[in-house]
Formats: structure tokens, sequence, C-alpha cells
């Protein structure tokens, strides 16, 4: 049996890959590539690429802050919870 701070690191990291497929969905929706958003986010494209696949390296989920999340959303027009899954993993367990 999975220990309670275990399910929530595999919480995290279900959240991190879907606020990367949101990132994708609304890329595409606005026809830009990752170089653009990544350019007028101010991030670097290997950065924004880790995003989107909901990782900040191997084996590590993604954990952007919200000034990242900020500039992504503007870039995309959208508001920043357009961006955030609807369900949110609960983290304080210990």
């Amino acid at each position: 049996m999975p220990s309670r701070a275990n399910a929530a690191d595999e919480a995290w990291e279900r959240y991190a890959r879907e606020l990367g497929q949101n990132l994708q969905r609304e890329r595409a929706r606005v026809g830009y590539s990752q170089d653009r958003v990544a350019y007028e986010s101010n991030l670097s494209r290997y950065t924004y690429q880790k995003l989107e696949k909901g990782e900040s390296r191997p084996g590590s989920p993604a954990n952007p802050t919200v000034k990242t999340l900020l500039a992504v959303a503007q870039v995309l027009d959208v508001q920043i919870t357009d961006l955030l899954p609807p369900s949110t993993p609960d983290l304080t367990v210990r």
C-alpha cells in the first residue's frame, strides 16, 4: 500500500502532466510554436518544452512559479486559471 506522501507525490505528477496538456492545447488554439511562447514569456525553449511535458527535469514533475504561469497565460491570452487543472492534489499530506 503506498504511503500518503507517496500518493501525494503521484497526485502532483498527474497534476503537472495535466497542466502541460493544457499548455499544449492553448498553444495549439492560438497557433503558436513552442519557441514563440517561450520567447514571449521570457523563458528558454527548453524550460517551456519541459513545462508542456509536465517535467522540470527527467523524473521530476514540473513546479512552475506563479510568475512563469502568468507570463505564459498572458502570451496565450487566457486566464491563468484556464491553464490549471480543475482538481488539485492535496499538498498538506506529510
